[in-house]
């Protein structure tokens, strides 16, 4: 890289690192903090409120991506991430579950994932720009990392509402570094020729890693209806939890290298498709444990985590990087807001689904729907043909 490509990775990262970490805060122990509001004892409900964030993004992320083409980048960012600030203000001072689901809606509503990530394209080439969206990929890794080490601890200091003011405060930085942090955006976006948004839509290949990174974040937001719980059923203290989780997530982005060498030698589709297998192997692995009725194992719980966690890290630093070399020239940001408008529903769904699941089916339900979603997204997405390199270039 650059070192203009270096800075624009970092200052980049760190919005969405400060963005994530308030979200990822709030993950793990939001199904168990959320019980003790009034409302709570509805699970369907507590699952709706977790993933409202997914389904205000997904009606906004196309447009703000397109808003982003024709406005530029950083106005839209700025304003996506104020709108996200009022959200996380609204949520701290919710006092019940309904209060609750308005604020993450407004969260949900700063839709700046599409331009920031077409930022990021902008400003780097395309013989780099997998490595930097796995840089990227890599900040929001070490943030879920610091997120499940410090929930529990703050959780039981300041309860849901001082987490959510956190995020208040975190995403306040964030617009502090879109402003004098981020190198400044290219004059001209795109080709002066006009394109149609239905030429993303159309795009075989672009509509699989759509829908691929819809399933993956329909699957991992339901996986934490129920994984905290079977944590607790082993006998780990929730604010012990970061024992489990802290050595999967590292070491599963040491095994990310193995990743860029697949790449390296362009073997991109076989690093997706494992990486899709192994999210696979996961849910079986969850649901057959589920359905034994048998206390989980903590040493089996770990090792399921650490092997999820290889192949969505790989997922999240492939796919988007994909979307940037395939799109129309002219309509990026347009695509990348179609890719996270399709992310976004895969939240909502995550949540409502879960939390239904988790009601009328238990953990073993949830978990054999999330390995049929796997299956499925393994052989929608098996005929992709990745665009190499050269042939971004």
């Amino acid at each position: 890289m650059t070192p203009a490509e270096r800075r624009a990775t970092q200052s980049l990262a760190g919005i969405f690192a400060l963005r994530m970490l308030g979200l990822f805060l709030v993950l793990p122990v939001f199904m168990l903090e959320a019980g003790k509001y009034p409302g709570g004892e509805d699970l369907a409900m507590v699952g709706l409120a977790m993933g409202s964030y997914g389904m205000t993004q997904a009606f906004l992320q196309l447009p703000l991506g397109m808003a982003s083409d024709r406005f530029g980048r950083k106005r839209v960012i700025v304003a996506g991430l104020v709108v996200f600030a009022i959200g996380s203000l609204i949520a701290a001072l919710a006092g019940t579950l309904t209060g609750l689901l308005v604020g993450r809606a407004v969260q949900g509503a700063g839709a700046v994932s599409a331009a920031v990530t077409a930022l990021l394209a902008d400003l780097t080439r395309d013989t780099v720009r997998t490595k930097a969206m796995a840089l990227v990929g890599a900040s929001i890794g070490l943030m879920f990392a610091i997120a499940l080490v410090a929930a529990p601890l703050l959780t039981a200091w300041m309860g849901l509402s001082g987490l959510f003011g956190l995020t208040f405060a975190l995403t306040l930085a964030g617009i502090a570094v879109v402003l004098w942090v981020v190198p400044p955006e290219p004059r001209q976006h795109a080709d002066v020729a006009q394109g149609r948004l239905s030429d993303v839509w159309r795009h075989g290949d672009l509509m699989r890693l759509n829908l691929g990174v819809c399933a993956l974040h329909t699957v991992q937001m339901s996986m934490w209806m129920a994984v905290p719980a079977m944590l607790v059923q082993a006998g780990l203290a929730k604010a012990s939890h970061w024992a489990v989780y802290l050595p999967a997530l590292a070491l599963s982005l040491v095994a990310l290298g193995g990743l860029f060498a697949m790449e390296r030698r362009g073997r991109l589709r076989a690093a997706m498709l494992l990486s899709i297998a192994l999210v696979l192997v996961v849910q079986v692995g969850l649901s057959l444990l589920a359905a034994s009725g048998a206390t989980p194992s903590l040493w089996l719980m770990g090792l399921l985590l650490f092997i999820f966690f290889c192949g969505f890290n790989g997922l999240e630093a492939t796919q988007p990087s994909l979307v940037s070399r395939m799109a129309p020239a002219n309509l990026r940001g347009a695509a990348l807001g179609a890719y996270n408008t399709l992310q976004s529903i895969g939240l909502f769904l995550g949540g409502a689904l879960g939390g239904a699941l988790m009601q009328w089916g238990g953990a073993a339900g949830l978990f054999a729907a999330t390995g049929v979603i796997s299956l499925l997204w393994l052989l929608w997405t098996w005929p992709l043909k990745p665009v190499g390199r050269a042939g971004a270039h």
